[in-house]
């Protein structure tokens, strides 16, 4: 669909942002912080390609480094200023692991990846790079922290698969599926929602 190929790649340049964003906050240089826009943006979908036993998407396509590039550019000339936009990107972050989540599940359908498989290779196309970016700035990844992260790209792509089975057609079915990601995450960080930790769940077993 070139509507969510465009839309992709504006995710791309978004989470490119966020990454460079994390380096600039700590001071790292130039050269770090593409890197580390780098790494954010296309961790995830690599990592899926990589399971799929196809090249990297990037590697075919050089407009997602030239996206990638872009957004890296935004963060170093107008890194005081985003920071004043913390909430426009937080929205724009949760619209972008959305539709991270529905190519995720979409390209590893094409391929012929179990219904499971694609589940969590669309979790882990919009996910991944956030999680690379945290441990190499040595920071505890959002998904192992107890915001709601993960589990809404996890519900989201468990909603296309699902709909996946029915008539409903695909445009649909991915719009649906974003949307179901981007409430749960913008739900979770307005009503401060998490999951329950092990702790928690062991006290309410053991009460």
């Amino acid at each position: 669909m070139e509507l969510i190929y465009y839309i992709d790649l504006l995710g791309t340049m978004v989470f490119a942002i966020s990454g460079a964003m994390a380096a600039n906050r700590y001071g790292i240089d130039v050269f770090g912080a593409t890197f580390m826009g780098f790494v954010t943006a296309i961790g995830g979908g690599s990592l899926r390609d990589v399971f799929l036993n196809i090249r990297p998407v990037w590697v075919e396509d050089g407009n997602y480094l030239i996206a990638i590039l872009i957004g890296v550019t935004i963060s170093i000339l107008f890194n005081k200023r985003l920071d004043n936009f913390a909430r426009t990107l937080f929205l724009f972050d949760a619209i972008g692991i959305g539709f991270f989540t529905v190519v995720g599940v979409e390209k590893s359908l094409a391929y012929e990846s179990s219904a499971i498989s694609a589940v969590m290779l669309g979790m882990f196309s919009a996910c991944m790079g956030g999680v690379i970016r945290d441990v190499l700035m040595n920071v505890t990844p959002l998904i192992l922290r107890k915001e709601i992260y993960a589990s809404a790209c996890l519900a989201g792509a468990i909603t296309y698969v699902l709909l996946s089975l029915t008539k409903i057609s695909p445009d649909l079915n991915a719009f649906i599926s974003v949307v179901v990601v981007f409430g749960i995450r913008f739900l979770a960080v307005r009503y401060n929602f998490s999951l329950p930790s092990v702790e928690e769940v062991e006290t309410k077993d053991n009460a």
